[in-house]
């Protein structure tokens, strides 16, 4: 990142202050600790998060045929609650729902958001239009800032405050979270070359393992993005959009090593409900 050289002009009372935040560790001197305290304050400029839960989770069935998989319930919280919480903590206050498959009920439970202290607005699919067509179907409700977008059936204790940092220090049109798991198989694997994501296999199989980082389903994207999407199409994989930004070196990979499950079939829902922590969520 480039940095310039000013001068400025500060009061005595403000400087003692500042330099309180000097540890030698994190912050190493005065001008680090000016920095610091400019990059907190402009933190908060991604200030929006749109939240894909318009899928018929047809592998959880039986459970989504009266509820949409992200209502599904965890430690007594719907799946969708820990998000919308993570968000609000990491200073994300308004938020945007793709809805479908049983939406109503979805918007029944959070409604405006007042009750979690966030501001919710819902984006209806008539029809299934996929992770990308959904993206597509918001962008007017979207300013000319970069925003955060994240699947509705993940489960974490996600920093998104450390992503926003870093992708605010690249120069990129997409940052994407990832993880490492034991067994990436069912996952789309992807592989890094210094910050800069090189490859995105979306399908591969116990005998294909090119990676052991996969796609968290975790985004934060600059505006340009909807530059990138396909003309003409409704309906198609945010993730092909994104394979297409890699081979043009446009993507970062921030590596998250947090608690992660995708709660997409019964076998990895039963292990979040064992292996989720609450207190993360604290």
């Amino acid at each position: 990142m480039r940095r310039l050289r000013i001068t400025i002009t500060i009061s005595k009372h403000l400087l003692e202050k500042t330099d309180k935040l000097i540890d030698h560790r994190k912050i190493r001197n005065r001008s680090h600790a000016i920095e610091y305290i400019l990059s907190q304050h402009f933190q908060n400029r991604v200030e929006k998060a749109v939240i894909l839960a318009g899928g018929k989770g047809t592998k959880l069935r039986p459970y989504t045929y009266e509820m949409p998989k992200s209502l599904l319930p965890i430690k007594g919280y719907p799946l969708l609650e820990y998000l919308i919480r993570n968000l609000k903590k990491n200073g994300i206050s308004d938020i945007i729902i793709s809805i479908g498959h049983l939406g109503k009920k979805i918007k029944e439970y959070f409604g405006a958001g007042e009750k979690f202290a966030v501001n919710i607005r819902y984006s209806e699919e008539d029809r299934p239009l996929q992770t990308g067509g959904a993206l597509l179907k918001v962008k007017k409700m979207l300013d000319q800032e970069p925003f955060l977008v994240v699947y509705g059936d993940i489960l974490s204790n996600f920093n998104f405050s450390d992503l926003i940092e870093f992708h605010r220090e690249q120069n990129a049109v997409a940052s994407i979270a990832l993880t490492t798991i034991d067994h990436p198989a069912e996952f789309g694997q992807l592989t890094l070359h210094g910050r800069k994501l090189v490859h995105f296999y979306q399908k591969t199989n116990t005998s294909r393992v090119k990676s052991y980082l996969i796609n968290c389903g975790i985004y934060l994207f600059e505006p340009q993005i909807f530059e990138y999407l396909p003309t003409g199409k409704t309906s198609f994989l945010l993730e092909d959009v994104i394979e297409k930004l890699i081979r043009e070196k446009k993507v970062n990979g921030f590596v998250f090593e947090g608690q992660w499950f995708d709660v997409g079939d019964p076998k990895n829902y039963e292990r979040a409900i064992k292996e989720f922590h609450l207190q993360s969520q604290k």
